[in-house]
């Protein structure tokens, strides 16, 4: 089966090519830089030319939400299209856990768009939906940074390894379309404001941190379950202890 990966040099986008090849598929990743824009249209078709699947990974370069909603819709209406014209018979989607219920998001409402033109576009699909990764912990703290201090708000998450968002996603590409939602997560919940700030101090970062219910989170406030996956979601097997260790063998 041949599977095409858009944005598949990237974190995610890397793993799941090379787990799929590792499972006998033939796995392809394209971005711009192999000559395959999903934004601009340029070589979609040639990149697709033979696909049995498509997987989308990619991400907008830019989180302003003009930009990330005219990035999500722009490339998922095109990568459709030339799905069509190739006769692909299942598209894969990578979305976020709670997009859905966080209408204030700019970017959270750009994942919605995308998962409704999907929906709509009468393509057998498949949408993954994820938690946040364990790689992006410094990230979500960066983005919470107002004068100094990091600002989180007292809610839970469920963060996960990118291996294993690879693993989920390289499953479903491998699978028949569901035509619905997949949740995946990782092993437990957290609570933000107590996880991120002691990762933070383990790898030497002292920023001070301050408890806030109205901490924003990608530009909306949370309640406690606003992160967290619901019933029969897919959890990952790896904690962040183990996470962590890989990643300092490595």
């Amino acid at each position: 089966m041949k599977v095409v990966v858009i944005g598949g040099t990237g974190l995610v986008g890397s793993k799941v090519v090379e787990r799929l090849n590792a499972h006998g598929h033939e796995a392809v990743p394209a971005s711009p830089q192999s000559g395959c824009n999903t934004v601009t249209g340029e070589g979609v078709d040639e990149a697709l030319a033979g696909a049995d699947v498509v997987v989308d990974v990619s991400n907008s370069p830019s989180f302003a939400d003009d930009d990330v909603l005219s990035f999500f819709t722009t490339s998922t209406a095109n990568l459709l299209e030339a799905e069509e014209r190739a006769g692909v018979q299942h598209h894969v989607a990578v979305s976020i856990v709670g997009c859905d219920r966080l209408p204030d998001s700019g970017y959270l409402r750009a994942k919605v768009a995308q998962e409704m033109l999907i929906r709509e576009s009468g393509r057998p699909y498949s949408i993954v939906r994820a938690t946040q990764f364990f790689e992006f912990t410094k990230s979500i703290a960066d983005g919470s940074t107002i004068d100094g201090k990091v600002h989180l708000a007292p809610v839970h998450y469920q963060p996960m390894a990118s291996d294993d968002v690879a693993a989920a996603v390289a499953r479903a590409a491998a699978g028949t379309p569901r035509n619905g939602v997949l949740e995946i997560g990782g092993p437990e919940p957290l609570r933000m404001d107590e996880f991120i700030p002691a990762v933070l101090k383990e790898n030497g970062d002292e920023r001070d941190v301050v408890v806030d219910e109205h901490a924003r989170y990608f530009g909306t406030e949370l309640d406690d379950d606003s992160l967290v996956p619901g019933p029969g979601a897919e959890l990952g097997a790896v904690g962040y202890r183990e996470w962590a260790e890989r990643r300092a063998t490595a």
